[in-house]
């Protein structure tokens, strides 16, 4: 018990860290706005969080303005501003809705009037307006979802398919400016990436999203192929961008509150990208190896894994990540791996992640659970819920990618 509460205590330090408010206080208070309107437009998981931020900072200068996010991610009414929830990871016609509310929102606008553009990840899926069919671009969704294709992959493909990705909202907002302040959840940091880049050019191009399909044998129809094959906005001259939090800021935070608890911490990595299992694998064969050291270890890896499905089960990468290594250290002692993503959902489940100890084999073997035919098929979210291995935050107010670790007691 005592290891599961140092897990809870380490994953509550590093989202509480991770949050936007001071990181969006600060970046607005260097903003200079024209003499005209100021509409807000947030969008992704973030959304709320970042609009009360911005709302604290500006107080009534902000004129109007909508606010994008998903399902229960909303904290309540922000004065003047209009809240919608909508579906992620696979947009839904509330997507649709509350996309064309904020193009309305910006229809119209002069160049003395500014658009505050607050982004985080889960936007591609929550702010869209598509150039095909809602079902077919909810189709090419899921399969990129399904065929392990990595999130630039993905957003590759789909800022073509969309009139607001790839740049074009802030073509949308001219002759307005756009001050765009974003929240990465993507590795590095690519502007373009995060949430497909509404207000920021492009860097990925027709030929590269072509390969992309090719590679993931994706089942197109001919208009998305003709699609993929069209241009993106390179470049755009109305847009000021600053960058705000990462996923080094979630592992450092992680590191300060394992210290605190006693532990060594090393970080492995900020850039993990891997199969979800492989990850896992990895960090229970470090447990292994480090066993005798006679001290309290904690190694933590950063970053979004991904995960192929190959059932029909429910879970996300985080619980996989976490389930993967319950075979690695099955029986050693003082032994543990979590793994939680910072927004608070975890694929289409209710929790962030999860957590493994040395017992959760056998645990699992009690309730009759098989752990390699639940990985098999990808049903980790109903093999943690039996163990009482789900780790479960509710929405964070904050996507800044994943986080997770592996820990020794001594």
């Amino acid at each position: 018990m005592s290891l599961r509460k140092d897990v809870d205590q380490i994953v509550s330090a590093a989202l509480r860290a991770a949050q936007p408010d001071t990181a969006v206080a600060k970046a607005l208070a260097d903003a200079r706005f024209g003499p005209g309107r100021l509409v807000l437009v947030a969008a992704g998981k973030a959304a709320w969080q970042m609009a009360s931020a911005a709302l604290e900072q500006l107080g009534d200068r902000v004129d109007s303005g909508v606010v994008v996010t998903k399902y229960g991610h909303s904290k309540g009414p922000l004065a003047g501003l209009d809240i919608y929830e909508a579906g992620h990871p696979v947009p839904d016609q509330n997507s649709f809705l509350a996309t064309q509310a904020a193009l309305d929102a910006v229809s119209g606008l002069t160049e003395e009037d500014t658009v505050l553009f607050l982004l985080s990840g889960g936007g591609s899926a929550l702010f869209e307006k598509p150039l095909v069919s809602g079902e077919t671009l909810q189709d090419v969704t899921r399969q990129l979802l399904a065929c392990g294709a990595d999130i630039v992959e993905m957003n590759t493909i789909r800022k073509r398919l969309s009139a607001v990705k790839g740049g074009r909202f802030a073509q949308a907002c001219r002759p307005a400016q756009v001050f765009s302040i974003v929240l990465s959840d993507i590795l590095g940091d690519p502007l373009d990436m995060i949430a497909s880049g509404p207000a920021y050019p492009d860097s990925s191009t027709s030929g590269q999203a072509v390969a992309i399909a090719k590679k993931h044998n994706l089942s197109l129809t001919d208009e998305v192929w003709a699609l993929l094959e069209q241009e993106t906005p390179k470049a755009l001259d109305n847009v000021t961008t600053q960058i705000t939090g990462s996923v080094r800021e979630l592992c450092a935070a992680a590191a300060r509150e394992c210290e605190d608890l006693g532990y060594v911490p090393v970080l492995l990595t900020d850039q993990l990208c891997c199969e979800a299992r492989e990850a896992g694998s990895f960090l229970a064969s470090i447990l292994k190896t480090h066993a005798g050291d006679g001290k309290s270890l904690a190694f933590i890896a950063g970053g979004e894994t991904v995960v192929h499905l190959t059932g029909k089960g429910k879970g996300g990468r985080n619980q996989e990540l976490a389930l993967a290594a319950a075979a690695g250290i099955s029986g050693l002692e003082g032994a543990a791996v979590f793994s939680v993503g910072s927004d608070g959902t975890d694929g289409p489940t209710d929790a962030a992640g999860g957590y493994v100890d040395g017992q959760t084999l056998s645990a699992l073997s009690g309730h009759g659970l098989d752990l390699f035919a639940v990985l098999a098929d990808n049903d980790a979210y109903h093999a943690l819920e039996a163990v009482d291995g789900l780790i479960v935050t509710g929405p964070t107010g904050t996507n800044v990618n994943d986080v997770a670790a592996a820990l020794l007691r001594r």
